[in-house]
């Protein structure tokens, strides 16, 4: 994605390209095999609701995993993840259309980008929002 040229077209403000993901009931099954949480919130739907939630929760990590894959997805092979800062603000259900967003805040010296980053819904909520920083090869 990056080389010398391109880290000097980055400009503070700039989109990066969103990440649309649609989580399932059954890949909450799979996050919580790799991650170790098995919280029943996350695929035992009675479990959730005695709990009071409306159902089914996505995993908090497993919105913070799509916000590193659209990271990922923009730098490749030029860059990697420094450090990256979320917090929780709502809840995601499977089945909702999640849109990842990250905005160029800052460029640093030695080829350091600092970027505003969200997940929304498709009810406009933003459930993930943070910082992270990148760093992006030919800014030495």
């Amino acid at each position: 994605m990056n080389n010398q040229s391109d880290l000097e077209n980055i400009a503070v403000g700039d989109e990066i390209p969103s990440l649309e993901k649609h989580p399932s009931t059954q890949q909450l099954v799979r996050w919580a095999g790799v991650s170790g949480d098995f919280n029943p919130i996350h695929y035992d739907k009675d479990f959730a609701i005695a709990r009071g939630l409306p159902g089914v929760v996505v995993h908090g990590q497993l919105s913070t995993a799509f916000i590193c894959q659209m990271l990922s997805d923009w730098y490749g092979n030029e860059g990697f993840l420094k450090k990256l800062n979320v917090s929780y603000k709502g809840l995601n259900f499977p089945g909702d259309k999640l849109i990842c967003h990250g905005v160029v805040r800052e460029k640093i010296e030695g080829g350091l980008i600092s970027l505003d980053v969200r997940v929304e819904n498709q009810r406009g909520e933003k459930t993930v929002t943070g910082t992270a920083t990148v760093k992006l090869y030919g800014g030495d």
